[in-house]
């Protein structure tokens, strides 16, 4: 492996000077008019938990009710805790419901100034706004319960679950009273179902982002044999976990885009340089966890400020070695989402095995904990590789052009390197016997990886560009394609290989090739007992499709009696 390097003192002191430039000159990209969803809440308030803890929060909230903001106050006590005297004696404008949630169960949807909140028993499903309030939802939800009734990572906006006599409790109760009015947020992503390798002509692919949103805010839409991912923007907190999943950039943040983040830290690491800087480091982190650091980082150490960590991931890390940075650090929260901090974790796995691919030290990219006291200490450093052009195109393209890149600064090993499960690299094997060249597969291929011939009938495949998603084996009738996971350190994999190939099969009555040997030789074995195809109408699969309905005409013109069967 490469061997670091240390600092002197007057090293640091130029990178110092060198920070500051950079950080001077180089602006964060923003949008400046980004667009926004709006919540609207009236006010209206639903307490889940036991009785003790619902007249706690009651009591202190009470002083609210219509003079600041707050319209009703409903209490969903769980009766299947001990029986309490604290409900006795409730205000005024405070609603009480009862039920053995033991027995009966409560599913909340929705987010702030719109939540649905039912009471499921065995024989009906009983909406909680309806009966309490003859109003359609509630508008903030405040579940002081000891189980949660929601246990996502990140709850919808306007869903608080605290516990009674703690600190975030006390919080939480004084700052519900603002929560009333209308709120706008910024709409954090966009999606381009064009690039989406989710689903395809009935077929399921990629379901990466759906695997790693803490906040449950993307589903799955169907509608017939027709399937798209969808987010709901009023649900999502912009993680930005999505975004770093999506294999082909169909789902981009926004805050800023994705080509203009990784422009900022090509131009970042460029004017360091400029200034005099030396081994510079790359670090990835969030604003609030940026904010909160008590020292400055070391002269050499540039920092990238996410709104969320999420949104960088394993093609901005690379980018950023490419671009000449020596490391690249991701500078994790301590309070980060468990999915999230576990999609950082296995992108920081994938990294690690392609620069042990190409040949170059896997600890290039690296880890930091925000709570570790050194965090902002200078680190011993490797020397940074040939910067090389800023690469354009989709996310993809832009990958493929980084690693091609690396691959000229160290040695690849020309061998496949096993990848974590789920990790959008790999090939295909493709049996040659079984496949006709139906064009199924790249139908339904969400990139360029497979492509079928100009001339003649031909399957090709190009490794660098397959996300894994595995629609083409999906929807392969001939079951004669399967996933071959893993990163390629080899030429190969960017090069197009040639799966199969076949001389057209030439229409028996004009001439023209419209199918191949194979494929016709398959249609005739399965169609040899159809009636409409006995005899000599089997001619006729022989035949493009223009021939094959002047026969059928020729035929009807020669036998009358035929065409009473039309």
């Amino acid at each position: 492996m490469t061997q670091r390097i240390a600092l002197t003192q007057l090293d640091a002191q130029h990178n110092e000077q060198a920070q500051s430039a950079a950080l001077a000159r180089v602006s964060w990209p923003t949008n400046l008019t980004p667009a926004n969803v709006s919540y609207q809440s009236q006010g209206h308030l639903l307490v889940i938990g036991d009785a003790d803890a619902c007249r706690v929060a009651c009591d202190t909230l009470i002083q609210h009710l219509h003079a600041d903001g707050l319209r009703s106050i409903t209490l969903m006590v769980d009766a299947a805790g001990k029986a309490s005297a604290s409900l006795n004696d409730l205000p005024d404008g405070v609603i009480c419901q009862r039920a053995d949630l033991r027995k009966h169960s409560l599913s909340i949807s929705g987010y702030l100034g719109c939540f649905s909140v039912m009471l499921q028993r065995a024989d009906e499903s009983i909406d909680l706004a309806k009966a309490s309030l003859t109003r359609p939802h509630f508008d903030l939800v405040l579940d002081v319960g000891e189980t949660p009734c929601l246990t996502l990572e990140l709850p919808p906006p306007g869903y608080h679950a605290v516990q009674s006599g703690t600190p975030a409790f006390a919080e939480t109760l004084a700052a519900l009273p603002d929560m009333v009015g209308e709120f706008d947020k910024p709409k954090y992503f966009q999606i381009d179902h064009d690039l989406c390798a989710h689903a395809g002509r009935g077929q399921q692919g990629c379901t990466r982002c759906l695997d790693v949103c803490p906040a449950d805010a993307i589903t799955s839409q169907q509608q017939r044999i027709e399937a798209w991912i969808e987010i709901d923007p009023f649900r999502c907190h912009g993680a930005g976990s999505c975004t770093a999943a999506c294999p082909t950039g169909a789902i981009q943040y926004r805050l800023p885009q994705p080509q203009a983040q990784q422009e900022f830290v090509a131009r970042l690491l460029a004017v360091y340089r400029e200034a005099g800087g030396q081994l510079p480091i790359v670090r990835f982190a969030d604003r609030a966890t940026l904010e909160h650091q008590a020292t400055s980082p070391a002269g050499n150490m540039l920092d990238v400020p996410l709104e969320e960590l999420g949104a960088a991931g394993l093609d901005d890390w690379l980018a950023a070695l490419a671009q000449g940075a020596c490391e690249v650090r991701v500078l994790r929260p301590a309070d980060m989402p468990a999915r999230m901090a576990a999609q950082i974790d296995d992108q920081l796995r994938q990294a690690h095995v392609i620069l042990e691919g190409l040949g170059l030290d896997p600890q290039r990219i690296g880890l930091l904990d925000a709570s570790d006291a050194a965090v902002n200490e200078p680190l011993p450093h490797f020397p940074a590789l040939t910067t090389g052009p800023m690469p354009a195109g989709s996310k993809r393209e832009r990958l493929n052009a980084n690693l091609d890149w690396l691959a000229q600064q160290g040695q690849p090993s020309g061998e496949r390197h096993a990848l974590p499960a789920n990790a959008p690299f790999g090939g295909l094997d493709v049996d040659a016997a079984a496949c006709t060249l139906c064009m199924s597969c790249v139908a339904v291929c969400p990139t360029t990886a497979l492509a079928g011939g100009e001339d003649q009938p031909q399957l090709s495949f190009r490794e660098a560009d397959c996300v894994q998603c595995g629609l083409c084996d999906s929807a392969c009738p001939e079951d004669a394609i399967s996933l071959v996971p893993g990163f390629a350190a080899s030429p190969a994999r960017s090069e197009r290989m040639i799966c199969k190939q076949e001389a057209a099969f030439e229409c028996i009555s004009c001439g023209k090739p419209f199918a191949t040997a194979s494929t016709i030789a398959n249609i005739k074995a399965k169609l040899a007992d159809h009636p409409y195809f006995a005899g000599e109408a089997m001619a006729r699969l022989e035949m493009c499709e223009d021939c094959r309905v002047k026969d059928v005409w020729h035929e009807l013109a020669r036998d009358p009696h035929a065409q009473l069967k039309v």
